[in-house]
């Protein structure tokens, strides 16, 4: 160290990164020592000599750290060497301690000596080193105390000259600094808080918002230390010394607040601590230069970070006092920066929340809970399409706030607005990623990851914490076994697990209903689509409600009519399940009825589920209307719609769309119409093909409504055609059922054609290949009606089904190209010429079908079309 300093002369300068390395390294060898007591007792015959070489290396490292300084004094210069020096001055062990608080004594009796060099550039990080030194006045340790306060007085010596010096006044530097000796008082070993709290008094005119923040935060950095020692006594004076601190810096920035608002307003009288009369003095001169708000995110945040490392209870008590200090002036900047807290809260962000009502002084609960409800109102999504984890942010507190029973009155208040704002957030954060957000993992292997944290799974958390503190068990447990809250995270069926909640509400008798159903009806028409949808979804369920009755008819018969028009099909459903609703009620019932033509065109184009679940709520509006009276016209559009759905995707679209086919059928009455006539038989290839796609569930739902159909129209189906079993051993079956339908409907032949042929493209192989069977049967019973064009889109289908990925696809395409073939064949020969190969043993066109006898010459267009598609064949 003693080579350093002499080289700190020489050019080039250490930049300030070597220059922090070196005085970390330095720092940490010689702190790290043991006490000198520790190493003579280890060597007692080297007792002095042990002793002078303590003193000589920690006087070298002094030395250095002064010739550092020299060697650049600018703030930055500064920064650098005393930064390391700050951790040591809350270590728990005291000889750590002691040779901290003296470096920084001694660096600061050096900066005073050459203060002319220093005086324009100011005096960087104050805030911190002057919370650092305050803690160690209330050190255990009086030696360390004492010296402490010296280094105090050293630093308010060096403020003052830097202000005299801006004023252009003469002063002696030892006379100022015995009088401002004097004037900070002697060190109380008795009571070391006296100084602490004179010394926060007299520095404030010194102290701006960055350096106030900074002296909180090293406050709160004693408090870590405190947590950290081994000595009980170090740790109950550290917090309380951190707890004097924090609440006097703190109790200055609410009167400056104040008194900056009594220069606009007549001053309120306001009540001081009697020992402390000093402390609005100290206030007047940063209230005329200051900022009026403190930089509160920046403390929050020092605060969550210092959490983490402080597990004693006492001292998270200390760490956690400013929250509720600066709320009691503060709340909206506070609420905003507990907002910024990372995602999900974990328990030091949870106890932040909770901070703001659990102690006193605290905010006011009514104010608190309008903001973050006013919070909830908001999109999770910024102008330029960035997601926001603010609204979130806002359903996590008011989770923490939950917690706390005090508050539930202040809740109930507003919570009918409460639960409809986290509704709609649920929806807002549907699919919404938050990047670098991870649920926290309760397991201790180190295996294993922390899985991702859904952000829609949260805000449902949290509206079951909220019915739950309202009373409202019954419904959430009625939601967990329906699987309500798996419905509400998804997009498509949120509206379900919305209207889910609105039914167990209203069957268990929720007392807040009434004020939820006036709540909705302004609120129908605000906002955004999925705003309206969660609504309307829930408005909907409360039509059952003996109140509506009080209701205008303008807000229940007519804003459900409104909704069949409207353009998203989700908002179509809800207002047929609000119509299917009040056509229970008999003064209702003939105008819903009414409505009846708009509700099923208004199912056209829509999605499957959705039709499914249209039409048994359409169920409530077909009871107790008369028949004879009603349009069949309405019951085809019906029948046209679920037909469409018989080859959805899914299963249960299917299954439940060819069950409700029937019952609608069973409904139809005589005499039969031609559109109720044409609308069944389109219906035959449908339940056929979809009885042999293998699935026993929905087989089972088309026979049921095939023998429907065939009772209403009274056909004579052949009763293998009722059979679900496969037709891949029973080509006699096919055959026998399409001879059926062409002879029985002859009208209908191509339309059965254009089914089967659309049914030989769907993503099914099973349905595929039930087509391919169906077309080479129906085909040869149409040979007196086939037309050139209908002939080569058979070519065309099969051939393309021939290179089917499914290999039963194909073998299937290609008999059926060679039973055509073969039954066209030898429908046009004399029957003499049987000279023709057996299609069953190749796929092969056979010779003799290329010179047909000139008798079939009429026909020359159909036979160009067979020797083509040969040739295409033989390719």
């Amino acid at each position: 160290m003693e080579i350093l300093t002499q080289l700190s002369h020489t050019q080039p300068t250490l930049g300030v990164r070597e220059r922090s390395e070196l005085v970390n390294t330095c720092v940490q060898s010689v702190f790290s020592l043991p006490s000198v007591q520790a190493m003579q007792e280890k060597d007692e015959a080297k007792a002095e000599t042990i002793q002078t070489l303590h003193h000589q290396t920690l006087e070298a490292l002094q030395t250095l750290l002064k010739a550092l300084f020299v060697e650049d004094p600018t703030p930055a210069g500064l920064k650098s060497i005393l930064e390391p020096l700050g951790p040591w001055m809350n270590s728990g062990k005291a000889h750590e301690r002691a040779r901290a608080v003296n470096s920084n004594v001694s660096v600061l009796n050096h900066m005073l000596l050459t203060l002319p060099f220093f005086v324009p550039l100011g005096f960087p990080a104050l805030g911190l080193l002057l919370g650092r030194l305050i803690l160690r006045i209330g050190d255990p340790d009086e030696e360390i105390g004492r010296e402490a306060l010296d280094g105090i007085v050293i630093l308010y010596t060096i403020l003052d000259l830097q202000k005299r010096a801006r004023d252009k006044e003469e002063t002696n530097k030892k006379e100022l600094y015995e009088s401002n000796k004097r004037f900070l008082g002697p060190y109380n070993s008795v009571s070391p808080c006296q100084n602490i709290l004179r010394v926060i008094a007299e520095f404030g005119d010194f102290l701006g918002p960055q350096q106030v923040k900074d002296l909180l935060l090293a406050a709160l950095e004693g408090l870590k230390g405190s947590s950290e020692a081994p000595g009980k006594d170090f740790g109950e004076m550290m917090q309380l010394a951190s707890e004097v601190t924090l609440s006097w810096v703190l109790e200055w920035y609410r009167h400056r607040v104040l008194e900056v608002a009594a220069t606009r307003f007549p001053p309120p009288t306001f009540l001081l601590p009697p020992c402390l009369p000093w402390l609005l003095h100290w206030a007047v001169h940063l209230l005329m230069t200051a900022p009026a708000v403190p930089q509160i995110p920046e403390i929050l945040q020092g605060i969550y970070l210092q959490l983490s490392h402080i597990q004693e209870p006492r001292a998270r008590e200390v760490a956690l006092l400013p929250i509720s200090l600066l709320a009691s002036s503060f709340m909206t900047e506070v609420v905003v920066a507990l907002l910024m807290c990372p995602l999900p809260l974990d328990s030091n962000g949870a106890d932040m929340w909770r901070q703001l009502i659990l102690c006193k002084p605290s905010c006011d609960v009514r104010d608190l809970l309008d903001l973050l409800l006013g919070t909830l109102k908001e999109k999770p999504v910024t102008e330029k399409g960035q997601a926001s984890i603010v609204p979130l942010a806002a359903a996590s507190g008011l989770c923490e706030l939950l917690s706390v029973n005090s508050c539930m009155g202040r809740v109930r208040r507003i919570y009918p607005q409460l639960l409809l704002a986290l509704l709609v957030q649920v929806h807002y954060h549907i699919g919404l990623n938050l990047p670098g957000c991870m649920s926290p993992s309760r397991d201790t292997k180190k295996d294993t990851q922390p899985s991702a944290f859904v952000p829609v799974r949260w805000v449902v958390k949290v509206v079951k914490t909220l019915l739950l503190k309202m009373g409202c068990s019954y419904e959430t447990t009625f939601l967990e076994e329906q699987g309500g809250w798996e419905l509400m995270e998804q997009a498509e069926s949120h509206h379900r697990g919305v209207a889910l909640l609105a039914r167990a509400m209203v069957q268990y008798s929720c007392q807040e209903l009434c004020r939820i159903l006036y709540l909705l009806i302004p609120l129908l028409d605000r906002g955004d689509e999925k705003h309206k949808i969660t609504a309307t979804a829930f408005f909907v369920e409360l039509l059952q409600m003996e109140q509506v009755r009080r209701i205008p008819e303008e807000y229940s018969l007519g804003r459900m009519a409104e909704g069949l028009s409207h353009r998203d099909p989700i908002m179509k459903v809800l207002s047929i399940r609000g119509l299917g609703i009040l056509a229970r009620r008999t003064d209702k019932t003939a105008k819903v009825q009414a409505l009846l033509p708009s509700m099923v065109k208004g199912l056209k184009n829509v999605d499957g589920m959705l039709v499914v679940e249209a039409v048994h709520n359409l169920k409530a509006v077909f009871k107790g209307w008369d028949r004879k009276l009603m349009d069949s016209t309405v019951y085809v559009e019906m029948l046209q719609i679920l037909l469409l759905l018989f080859s959805d995707s899914r299963e249960d679209v299917r299954s439940s769309c060819i069950n409700l086919y029937g019952k609608v059928v069973q409904k139809l009455r005589a005499p039969r119409t031609q559109a109720v006539e044409e609308q069944l038989v389109s219906t035959l290839v449908p339940l056929l093909l979809t009885m042999q796609e293998g699935n026993a569930k929905v087989s089972q739902k088309c026979v049921k409504t095939l023998f429907r159909c065939s009772c209403f129209m009274a056909w004579e189906l052949p009763k293998r055609a009722y059979s679900r079993k496969p037709w891949d051993n029973q080509p006699q079956t096919v055959a026998k059922i399409c001879k059926y339908l062409v002879n029985t409907h002859q009208d209908s032949a191509f339309v059965f054609l254009s089914q089967s042929l659309e049914y030989a493209k769907n993503s099914r192989a099973s349905l595929r290949k039930c087509s391919v069977m169906f077309i080479g049967s129906l085909v040869p019973c149409m040979e007196s009606r086939m037309t050139e064009d209908r002939l080569n889109e058979v070519k065309a289908a099969l051939e393309n089904l021939r290179h089917d990925p499914e290999a039963s696809v194909c073998i299937y395409a290609a008999q059926a190209q060679d039973h055509l073939l073969a039954s066209w064949r030898n429908s046009w020969l004399p029957h003499g010429d049987l000279g023709v190969c057996d299609p069953t043993t190749t796929h092969r066109w056979s010779p003799s079908c290329e010179n047909l006898p000139t008798s079939h010459q009429r026909r020359s267009w159909i036979m160009q079309a067979l020797g083509s598609w040969k040739m295409s064949l033989k390719q």
